[in-house]
């Protein structure tokens, strides 16, 4: 394959895109939608709610600690055969789980199994995106992860429907199925060769680099932080509205208000990254401020008008962060580093997913209501907006999106090929 020297930003890029949305639907989407097979396993098996609650977390946890995992096989062989393993193992977790006789069979089914499947796909495919774009990054990386929400909104009555008529074994059979799209979603992944890609050494070295980099370790820190807090109105909103004597249907449309807005946020901040002159670090921090101001007014808020104006104000923000926290990586470490990069953050910042909701619900059960619940995890994502001040080049005003990059003692890209004419006079 002919090597390039820098990203191509569209061609075969948006067949990528393509593969990421329905990617990001058959993981996280179904991730999201599982919660209506629970009460089907809390009856199947007769256990307590808590301990079916372990599957899905199982699922999450694996996916993101083994996120490291997929971008050191990416790096070696290519996201293309490691991302259709993944889709592979995630129906064959499945499969076996329609067999289950305990709840053992679905940790093991769903939870493990399925699990390493979506951490071989979610990880390299974003990271293939990457490579693809630069001036275009941040807008492809929000289109792609639309399919979170829209799947979302599907998945739930689709999988419901698929419960009455053919039972829990049977819908599981199907989703099965289902999940073996993702062989489609990683073959749509074409290789790309970049000139920087000579210059890169095996994925240890390329991790032992990434923990001595001091602007990486730092927006880690700072995703995490974020991570710790960004979940809460997921976990325990619909709670704390039934605390306000809110009937339940009610509360649960604000969920929907809130995944309304997030659709809308992660398009418009795909493209107000590519279009605003000036470091995408800012308008993240810009979104990650909002997304905690928004919810330490959470307990404040009492008016249904008020709760609905924060749930937009939320779920906009919210959405609006992501596309652009993917979009500042390969800025950091360089698109030849990104597999790696982007596998070791995923499994850094799950450390804040995993801790975020257990810390509000003890919170909840020492005070009584959701207040300090909802504070605390306002205070956690503006922690981790100040701390994202401290990544190089915040505050320099230069729009080319080779200066933004950042080196890790390796030479860059723009010293080792020179650009050609057209392109340094169309910077």
């Amino acid at each position: 394959m002919a090597r390039r020297a820098e990203p191509p930003d569209g061609g075969w890029g948006w067949m990528v895109v393509l593969s990421a949305f329905f990617q990001a639907a058959l993981v996280f989407g179904v991730l999201r939608s599982f919660g209506v097979f629970f009460l089907e396993f809390v009856a199947a098996f007769e256990e307590q709610a808590a301990r079916v609650s372990w599957i899905v977390s199982i699922g999450i946890a694996v996916q993101q600690f083994g996120s490291p995992v997929g971008s050191a096989l990416s790096t070696k062989f290519g996201p293309r055969p490691v991302v259709m393993t993944g889709g592979i193992l995630a129906a064959l977790g499945m499969l076996l789980a329609s067999f289950a006789t305990s709840l053992t069979h679905l940790y093991l089914s769903i939870g493990l199994l399925s699990g390493s499947g979506w951490a071989l796909t979610f990880t390299p495919t974003l990271a293939c995106l990457s490579r693809y774009f630069s001036r275009r990054r941040s807008l492809a990386t929000g289109l792609a992860l639309t399919g979170v929400g829209l799947s979302s909104f599907a998945f739930a009555p689709l999988f419901q429907w698929l419960l009455s008529h053919y039972a829990w074994r049977g819908a599981l059979l199907l989703v099965s199925a289902l999940s073996l799209h993702l062989l489609v979603c990683g073959a749509l992944l074409r290789p790309l060769s970049l000139a920087e890609d000579p210059t890169m050494s095996g994925p240890g070295a390329q991790l032992t680099s990434l923990l001595h980099h001091g602007p990486f370790l730092r927006y880690a820190v700072a995703l995490t932080l974020i991570n710790t807090g960004y979940f809460i109105p997921y976990v325990h909103l619909v709670a704390h509205l039934q605390d306000l004597n809110w009937d339940p249907l009610p509360a649960a449309f604000l969920l929907s208000v809130i995944a309304i807005s997030d659709l809308v946020g992660r398009v418009a901040s795909g493209w107000l990254g590519d279009a605003i002159p000036g470091p995408v670090s800012r308008l993240l921090m810009l979104w990650t401020t909002l997304t905690g101001i928004s919810l330490a007014l959470f307990p404040v808020a009492q008016a249904p008008t008020v709760l609905v104006a924060l749930a937009v104000s939320y779920g906009f923000s919210s959405g609006a962060l992501t596309p652009v926290a993917f979009s500042i990586l390969p800025e950091l470490v360089g698109t030849g580093r990104i597999y790696c990069g982007l596998g070791l953050l995923q499994m850094v910042e799950s450390i804040g997913g995993l801790l975020g909701a257990p810390l509000s619900g003890y919170l909840r059960d020492v005070t009584g209501n959701y207040t300090a619940s909802f504070v605390v995890a306002g205070a956690f994502l503006l922690v981790g907006s100040a701390v994202l001040v401290s990544l190089p080049g915040f505050f320099c005003c230069s729009t080319s999106p080779t200066s933004r990059s950042q080196d890790l003692g390796i030479e860059t890209l723009e010293t080792k090929v020179p650009l050609p004419k057209e392109g340094l006079e169309e910077d």
